[in-house]
């Protein structure tokens, strides 16, 4: 059985988004074992969907695996596997389509990772139940994406003293009223985490328009800030799990 393997990003203007892709699918298909792995836009920028699906079909592999490569099931994701599913009527190659990067361990796992790499870069030695965590995602009008979010801040309150949730965007609490509650539990240390996963303009510019004077208004003693998600081993081991779970 020859698999490939496709990932469909909402896009992004910025190279890196496209460059952190790359990496990922280069990782993916060496340790997932794929004849073929790549990836294509939702929108924004080419490679689109149609594009991806005829560069994948141009491979002589069995079985196709599509994963939407977004943070928060929705109506992105939604949008991304109606486009891909037009297409499976024109081939005898069968698409199996994953669930998106959303609700499981590995990603808290990720997030652990970052926030303990801001810690030892500053030289912060507290240990976890001692730190503070805010987590900024996009932010979405769909329901789900708020309980996605929260998983996350609900595993991270197990091991530090506080996690809290808010967003860039369409949702609250926002930036601003994120920091302020933060600010009222008084933290030793508090680390932001950027919930993104590419270095797109959110993480490069949006973000910092609304955490900086939002932080400068709510003084704290120390606040460090995390790397977005990124090329992170384990969202490579998240996307060949979750390939798995219909793979099998």
């Amino acid at each position: 059985m020859k698999r490939g393997i496709l990932l469909i990003d909402r896009g992004s203007k910025e190279q890196e988004a496209a460059q952190e892709l790359e990496v990922i699918c280069k990782e993916v298909q060496k340790k997932g074992d794929y004849v073929f792995a790549n990836y294509c836009f939702l929108e924004v920028r080419p490679p689109y969907i149609e594009e991806g699906i005829k560069e994948a079909l141009k491979n002589k592999i069995d079985s196709l695996t599509i994963v939407p490569y977004f943070l928060y099931p929705g109506k992105k994701v939604k949008a991304a596997v109606t486009q891909v599913m037009k297409h499976q009527a024109t081939t005898d190659v069968k698409f199996l389509v994953t669930k998106p990067m959303s609700m499981h361990i590995t990603l808290v796992r990720l997030v652990e990772n970052r926030i303990k790499s801001a810690l030892e870069k500053e030289g912060v030695k507290l240990p976890n139940n001692k730190v503070d965590v805010l987590v900024i995602g996009h932010g979405s009008k769909d329901p789900n994406a708020k309980i996605s979010i929260k998983y996350i801040t609900d595993e991270l309150a197990k091991s530090y003293r506080n996690a809290d949730y808010c967003f860039l965007e369409i949702e609250e609490p926002n930036i601003e009223q994120g920091i302020k509650i933060c600010k009222q539990r008084d933290p030793e240390v508090l680390v932001v985490v950027f919930y993104f996963l590419h270095e797109g303009a959110h993480v490069k510019r949006d973000i910092n328009v609304d955490l900086v004077p939002a932080l400068e208004k709510h003084k704290m003693k120390q606040v460090l800030i995390t790397q977005h998600l990124g090329t992170d081993e384990k969202m490579v081991d998240l996307i060949i799990e979750r390939a798995g779970e219909v793979e099998r």
